[in-house]
């Protein structure tokens, strides 16, 4: 059985930090891309960043230099170190696995197969 669980939310002040991590299982952890979305209430679930088996990394612009995904093979499980949170970072953080692709890194939720239940963030001004 395929999961996918996060853990790691909670509450930030603006500019702080935090660190979400993914632990998967059920499946060939590095025959998967894994990629971190979130949903803010009233808003469309959008892509944070990917990675996929090589250390290959795909970042959406609006966290770029803030946030950085790693993975460790031994433990199948994938991090989002979060840092200089600002208050619309705030929602529910997913990760979520999609079978990999050669040479391209999935970043679009129609790519990925497999989903965990989410992990609340908030931010504080």
């Amino acid at each position: 059985e395929v999961q996918l669980v996060e853990s790691g939310g909670g509450f930030a002040a603006a500019g702080g930090s935090l660190r979400l991590s993914c632990a998967a299982s059920g499946f060939t952890f590095d025959d998967y891309a894994i990629g971190w979305f979130r949903q803010a209430p009233g808003k469309l679930r959008e892509g944070v960043a990917s990675i996929v088996s090589d250390g290959s990394t795909y970042y959406d612009l609006s966290v770029k230099g803030r946030f950085t995904i790693s993975s460790d093979n031994a433990k199948n499980t994938v991090y989002l170190q979060m840092n200089s949170l600002k208050p619309e970072d705030t929602a529910v953080y997913y990760c979520a696995a999609g079978y990999l692709r050669v040479g391209y890194i999935a970043r679009e939720i129609t790519e990925y197969d497999y989903w965990g239940l989410g992990t609340q963030v908030t931010v504080s001004s």
